[in-house]
């Protein structure tokens, strides 16, 4: 095992009222430094269908854009961290992310969904500081839940995507 990696910045403004908080950065979305950047991932293609907007189909920055537009912030639980491959059971040395970075800035965040079980495990932390809490499948390819089964867990993020001023 090499350096520690590091992940993105979170993805956040004044008007964020959800955040998905994911675990780690995979190697194929380190490589291309976007989040989800794994085409097999289905993270895109979930969040789209929630809002109904098209998101694999487009550009990064574009798709990140479009997230704030529906005030959903992104980000990770964790920030930097040692990892063979992209399973987070491979995760060693993890450093967390300081969340005082998303709530300074998104003074509206209510909200904060977890991507995947891993990111789960930080659910009764929020719950504590008052935020309304979901934890969601794992978009990721690895998770062999079908697409369907998925997208049925992750339109609990519509609740506040519907509340979107487009």
């Amino acid at each position: 095992m090499g350096k520690a990696a590091k992940g993105f910045p979170p993805v956040v403004d004044a008007q964020v009222e959800t955040l998905i908080l994911g675990s780690f950065p995979s190697v194929a979305s380190l490589g291309k430094a976007q989040y989800y950047g794994h085409p097999q991932n289905h993270f895109w293609r979930l969040v789209g269908a929630v809002i109904d907007e098209s998101l694999f189909e487009v550009a990064y920055e574009p798709r990140l854009k479009t997230l704030l537009r529906h005030r959903i912030g992104l980000w990770d639980i964790i920030g930097t961290c040692k990892r063979e491959g992209s399973l987070d059971s491979n995760i060693r040395n993890p450093g967390h992310n300081d969340f005082s970075r998303v709530t300074g800035v998104a003074k509206k965040l209510r909200r904060v969904c977890f991507n995947g079980k891993t990111a789960g495990k930080m659910e009764p932390l929020f719950a504590d500081w008052g935020f309304e809490t979901v934890v969601l499948p794992s978009s990721s390819a690895a998770n062999t839940m079908r697409f369907e089964e998925k997208l049925k867990e992750w339109s609990r993020l519509r609740t506040s995507a519907a509340e979107c001023v487009a």
